[in-house]
């Protein structure tokens, strides 16, 4: 299928996935990696201390569900993956040019486009392990008791799918921030926590210029009576159309990243 591509497209293509094996390999050994997987395992020890406290204290507390989505689904969906998003969305352009190790790239040669979309695609298969991994242990230590009930695996899926959905919407945004503005952190931190989590719980029409929102369009709807924090206030769209918004945020973003990187001229001078 391959060979029937335009030869400057595979060449492309090639660029793309060499750059993602680099950096996939460098992510996974690097020492933020490990201290955002600790980060990202901290739901799992605020589970773990939940369970112990419900098994000696003989007291059955909430159930599982419950907790899950309104402590620890909440913690990550509006501060692990905003954080991780963040920190390596924006380093993709960023870390290359602060580092001055662009040329070294670009002299290959590798497209700045194929090095946006490789380090984009490494980055975001890293988040998605450290994520999916504290995730999946978390939601088994709090349904302990209902691991033979087969309609909770389904649950899982969709949460395990809009943390996916999510990192790769707000790393294609924060990749897009990393690409023209100088204090993207700081920007980005602004949107993350100011934007995102407030905008959100607007009424109307106003909750869907959120990326949140269409996230937790995905979620398992609440059991009636059960307040959940998290669903507040959501008027949800329908999963199709939520998917194609994130697909198409997260094209436009990195297609607008690639852009800025490829016509903006770095300077290496000391």
């Amino acid at each position: 299928m391959m060979s029937s591509l335009p030869a400057d497209f595979r060449s492309f293509l090639s660029s793309v996935g060499r750059v993602f094996a680099v950096f996939f390999r460098q992510g996974r050994k690097a020492r933020r990696t490990r201290f955002f997987f600790l980060f990202s395992f901290l739901p799992v020890a605020v589970s773990l201390v939940i369970k112990f406290n419900q098994i000696f204290s003989g007291k059955p507390g909430r159930e599982g569900g419950y907790l899950f989505t309104n402590l620890i689904m909440l913690f990550y969906l509006q501060m692990i993956i905003l954080i991780l998003a963040l920190f390596y969305g924006t380093s993709v352009c960023s870390e290359e040019v602060e580092g001055k190790t662009l040329p070294y790239l670009i002299t290959r040669p590798v497209p700045k486009a194929a090095v946006v979309l490789g380090k984009y695609a490494a980055y975001t298969a890293v988040m998605t392990g450290m994520v999916t991994l504290g995730l999946v242990f978390s939601f088994l230590v709090l349904n302990l008791d209902r691991l033979l009930d087969l309609s909770l695996y389904g649950q899982l899926g969709r949460y395990v799918g809009a943390l996916i959905l999510g990192l790769m919407a707000y790393g294609a945004f924060f990749t897009f921030f990393g690409s023209s503005l100088k204090r993207s952190i700081f920007f980005g931190l602004l949107f993350s926590f100011g934007w995102e989590n407030v905008i959100q719980y607007f009424p109307g029409s106003t909750q869907r210029l959120a990326i949140a929102h269409y996230l937790k369009s995905f979620l398992p709807a609440t059991s009636p009576g059960r307040f959940s924090f998290l669903t507040f206030r959501l008027e949800p769209t329908r999963p199709g159309f939520a998917l194609l918004m994130l697909f198409g945020i997260t094209a436009a973003c990195l297609a607008l990243a690639c852009l800025f990187f490829s016509k903006k001229e770095y300077s290496f001078e000391d």
